[in-house]
C-alpha cells in the first residue's frame, strides 16, 4: 500500500495523539487506584484500633478488673521469665539499697584459643583485678567451657567483643549492686558470686528475694543512717578508738533507723571486707558498764525494794569477800537515788542489786531479751555472756548491777533502754517495715516509766550526760564505761569500751540513740580522759541534733509549765522531800 508523505505525517500525527490519551487515562488510573488502596488502609487500621481501644476499655472496667484479679496466680509478686532474678531492698522511704542488673560473664572454649598467653595479655588490660597469668590458667586446657570473668561491665564487653578472638563468648549473668556503698553494710549484707545472699537480709531472705518482685522495705531511713555513720565515724577518728558501733531505734515500736558498725566494707567488694565484717551492734558482745544501771534501778523501783528517796550509803568503797567495789568520782557520803545515777556510784548500784536479789535480777535482765541473744532479722547477732545460774550469787547480782560480770549487745542495750522509756512495754527490735506492728509486752509499770525519764532527763541536766544535751530537744540518758579483758584475762584499765545510750523527747520519748566506742584514747581537749561522757556522749548529741529535724522532732521551750511539771523531779539531793514527793503522787 503507497502512502503519500502529507497521508504519513497525519497519521503519525493520529497514532502519538492516540498513545497520548492512553497515557494520560492510564496515569490516571493509576492515581485513582492508589487513592482507593489507601482509603482501604486507613479503613482497616481505624476498625483494628476501635476493637482494640473497646477491647481495653472493656478490660478496665471494674468488674472486669476484679475477675482478672481473681483469676491470676498473682503475677505481680512471681518474677516473670528473663527479669533479674533478686528483688530490690529499699529503705523506709524507698530509696535503693541493692538492686540486682543485668550483666555478661565471659567464658572460653580453651580448645579453640590457640594462643592462650597472648589472648591474656590482651585481656589483662580489660579485665581488671585479674593477673596476666590468672588469665592465661583460665585459658589454658581442652575443656570447652571454663570462665573467664563473671561479671562484666557493658564497656568490658564491648571491648572484649572488639578483640575478635575466636574461642572467647558470653553468657547472660546478674550482677548485685549496692547503690549507697557501705552506708547499711551490716544490714543489707551480700551475695556471692552466684548471686545467693551470703550476708545480711540477702542471707536472711535469700528465699524470698529470689521469688518475690515486690522490693524489700526496710525501717532504715539512710537520712538518719548518714548522720549516724559520720557522726560516729567522726567520733572514731578524734578519739583514736579501735571501732564503734550506734544505733538509732524507735522507742515507741522497735523499728532500727539507723545501724551502724565501723570500721565498715563495700558490699560491692565483699572479697575486701575481711574482718570488717563483723557487726558490732548486734554482734558484738561488750561489759555495758554503768548503762546497765538504768535496769538496776528501775529493777528496784518496780519490785518495791526503793524508791526515789530512799538512800545508799557510799561513804567508804565496798569490801564483799575479796573484791572491793569503787567509784569513778567518790561522793564519800550518803546518796539518794538520783544522786546513785547521776553520779553514777558503782557502791550505790551494788546495794540495790544486792536487796534485789540474785533470782530477781536474774528473771528481769531475762524480760528485757538481755540473756539471750537478739532476736533480729539478719543472722549476724552475739550470744550473752552472764554467770551460770549456779554461780549467779549475791557477790554477782552486786557487780551486775552496775554492769560488770555481765557482756550483750549495743542492740539489747537500746531496746531495753526503750522499754524503760516508752511506758514500760518490752518491743523487740526489727529491721522489716511493718514487723513493729507486733504487739509488745509490759515489763514495767508506767510508774517505773516515768520516773526513769525524769531520772535519765536529770542526769542530762546535771550529770555525766550534760554534753549531750541539745536545747529544746529534752534529750535524757546515761553514760556507761568498762574496762576490758586482757590476754591475761584481767581487766586492762587503759583498754575501755566506752557508751552513752540517750533517748529523747524526754517528757514523750519517740527515739532512743546509742553510741559505743571501743578502746578510745583520751585527748587535751578531754583532760586526757576516754570515759562514756567524754568520748561518746558529745556524739549522742550531734546525732540528735542532726536527725531531730530529719525525724520530724521540733525543739520545744524546755521552760513550758506542762513540760517542766513532766521532768519535774524536786528535792532531789533530798531523800526525805523525795520520799514525800513520790508518796504524794
Amino acid at each position: 500500500m503507497n502512502f503519500t508523505t502529507g497521508a504519513a505525517s497525519d497519521l503519525t500525527a493520529r497514532l502519538r495523539l492516540l498513545f497520548a490519551q492512553d497515557r494520560d487515562r492510564s496515569a490516571e488510573t493509576m492515581v485513582a487506584t492508589g487513592r482507593a488502596r489507601m482509603l482501604f488502609t486507613a479503613a482497616l487500621l481505624t476498625a483494628a484500633f476501635a476493637v482494640v481501644g473497646v477491647r481495653l476499655v472493656d478490660a478496665a472496667a471494674p468488674g472486669r478488673l476484679a475477675a482478672a484479679a481473681a483469676s491470676s496466680p498473682a503475677p505481680r509478686e512471681v518474677r516473670a521469665a528473663g527479669m533479674p532474678g533478686r528483688a530490690d531492698i529499699v529503705d523506709r522511704n524507698g530509696v535503693l539499697l541493692a538492686t540486682t542488673l543485668a550483666s555478661a560473664g565471659l567464658y572460653a572454649d580453651q580448645r579453640k584459643i590457640r594462643d592462650p598467653r597472648g589472648t591474656a595479655l590482651r585481656l589483662a588490660p580489660i579485665l581488671s583485678g585479674q593477673t596476666v597469668d590468672e588469665i592465661a590458667e583460665k585459658l589454658s586446657g581442652d575443656k570447652s567451657f571454663s570462665w573467664v570473668s563473671r561479671r562484666l561491665t557493658p564497656a568490658q564487653q564491648a571491648a572484649v567483643n572488639r578483640l575478635g578472638v575466636p574461642g572467647l563468648d558470653f553468657r547472660p549473668a546478674e550482677v548485685r549492686v549496692y547503690p549507697q556503698g557501705p552506708l547499711a553494710a551490716h544490714v543489707v549484707g551480700f551475695t556471692n558470686i552466684d548471686n545467693h545472699g551470703a550476708a545480711g537480709l540477702e542471707r536472711a531472705f535469700e528465699s524470698s528475694l529470689r521469688t518475690v518482685d515486690t522490693p524489700l522495705q526496710l525501717t532504715l531511713d539512710v537520712r538518719v543512717q548518714h548522720i549516724l555513720r559520720e557522726e560516729l565515724y567522726a567520733a572514731m577518728v578524734e578519739f583514736s578508738a579501735a571501732a564503734a558501733a550506734g544505733v538509732v531505734m524507735d522507742a515507741r515500736n522497735g523499728e532500727v533507723l539507723g545501724m551502724v558498725s565501723l570500721p565498715d566494707y563495700d558490699p560491692n567488694h565483699p572479697s575486701r571486707a575481711g574482718a570488717n565484717q563483723f557487726n558490732r551492734v548486734s554482734q558484738g558482745i561488750y561489759e555495758p558498764g554503768s548503762t546497765f544501771k538504768i535496769f538496776t534501778i528501775a529493777a528496784a523501783l518496780e519490785m518495791g525494794v526503793a524508791d526515789i528517796g530512799s538512800a545508799f550509803d557510799a561513804t567508804r568503797p565496798l569490801k564483799v569477800a575479796s573484791h572491793t567495789i569503787r567509784d569513778f568520782h567518790p561522793r564519800h557520803r550518803v546518796l539518794s537515788v538520783p544522786e546513785v545515777f547521776i553520779y553514777s556510784s558503782n557502791i550505790g548500784a551494788a546495794r540495790m542489786g544486792a536487796l534485789i536479789g540474785p533470782q530477781a535480777q536474774r528473771a528481769f535482765l531475762e524480760q528485757l531479751e538481755l540473756l539471750s541473744p537478739v532476736r533480729l532479722e539478719i543472722p549476724e547477732t552475739g550470744k550473752p555472756q552472764y554467770p551460770s545460774a549456779a554461780r549467779w550469787r549475791d557477790l554477782s547480782a552486786m557487780t551486775i548491777a552496775y554492769g560488770h560480770g555481765v557482756s550483750v549487745s549495743p542492740l539489747q542495750v537500746a531496746a531495753a533502754t526503750a522499754a524503760m522509756v516508752n511506758g514500760g512495754v518490752m518491743h523487740e527490735p526489727t529491721l522489716l517495715a511493718g514487723a513493729a506492728q507486733r504487739p509488745g509486752y509490759r515489763v514495767v509499770s508506767p510508774r517505773t516509766s516515768d520516773l526513769m525519764r525524769r531520772l535519765m532527763r536529770l542526769n542530762a541536766v546535771e550529770g555525766s550526760g550534760k554534753s549531750a544535751d541539745i536545747p529544746g530537744y529534752l534529750t535524757g540518758g546515761k553514760t556507761g564505761t568498762a574496762e576490758k579483758v586482757g590476754q591475761d584475762g584481767r581487766y586492762d584499765s587503759g583498754s575501755l569500751v566506752s557508751s552513752y545510750v540517750a533517748a529523747f523527747p524526754m517528757n514523750d520519748p519517740r527515739y532512743i540513740v546509742h553510741i559505743l566506742l571501743d578502746e578510745p584514747r583520751g585527748t587535751p581537749q578531754t583532760h586526757g580522759y576516754a570515759t562514756g561522757g567524754w568520748v561518746a556522749a558529745p556524739a549522742a548529741g550531734r546525732v540528735i541534733a542532726r536527725m531531730a529535724p530529719v525525724a520530724g522532732v521540733s525543739p520545744v521551750d524546755e521552760q513550758d509549765p506542762a513540760i517542766l511539771q513532766a521532768l519535774y523531779l524536786p528535792g532531789w539531793q533530798d531523800g526525805a522531800r523525795l520520799a514525800a514527793y513520790v508518796a504524794d503522787e
